[in-house]
Parts: structure tokens; sequence; C-alpha cells
């Protein structure tokens, strides 16, 4: 199953992604800027062989829920959200509300 719903923080729009797969659950928190995502997101390939693409992202692991994606600290990001201010250990949505 693959649920899209609309999301607000702190009055800023944004797109809670979760997609139901056997024995995991893909979770993403989008605007039209960024992302973050749980840990099947691979940061190194983006800084690796997409660094080009300039691609703002940070990935929380461990997290079940949307909820617990956006309290989660993150867990590496890539370099594109660096240079907006986001770093690791960052609140999942705090990083987001510098995705402006």
């Amino acid at each position: 199953m693959i649920e899209v719903k609309p999301l607000w923080i702190s009055g800023e729009p944004f797109t809670a992604i979760s997609v139901q797969l056997p024995k995991t659950t893909l979770l993403a928190v989008a605007n039209n800027k960024g992302y973050i995502m749980c840990g099947a997101l691979d940061v190194a390939l983006l800084n690796e062989k997409l660094r080009d693409r300039g691609i703002i992202a940070g990935r929380a692991v461990g997290v079940r829920t949307i909820d617990q994606l956006l309290e989660a600290p993150l867990e590496s990001v890539t370099f594109a959200a660096e240079q907006l201010g986001i770093s690791r250990g960052m609140k999942g949505k705090d990083a987001l509300l510098l995705m402006k």
C-alpha cells in the first residue's frame, strides 16, 4: 500500500509518503526542494555518483512511522543539504524547515 498525505510543519507544506513493502516500510517527507527519508536512503550514492544533481536529502535510521522520522536525528545528510545548514544529529523536522 502507498499512502501520500499533505503535512504542515510550522506553517510550511510538505508531503508525507509511506510505502508498505513485505517486512519493511519506506518513509519519506518532501517538498519541492528536498526530503528526509528512512534508512533505505543511500546518502553515499547521492554524494558520490549523483553529486552533480545537488540533491538535498537526509537519512534517519530505525524509524517506523512518519512521526518518528520527523523526530529522529538525521544519521547522514547530503553535501547539498550541508550547504543549507542541515547537519547530522539534527531532528528531521528541523532539517525540513531549512529546505525552503
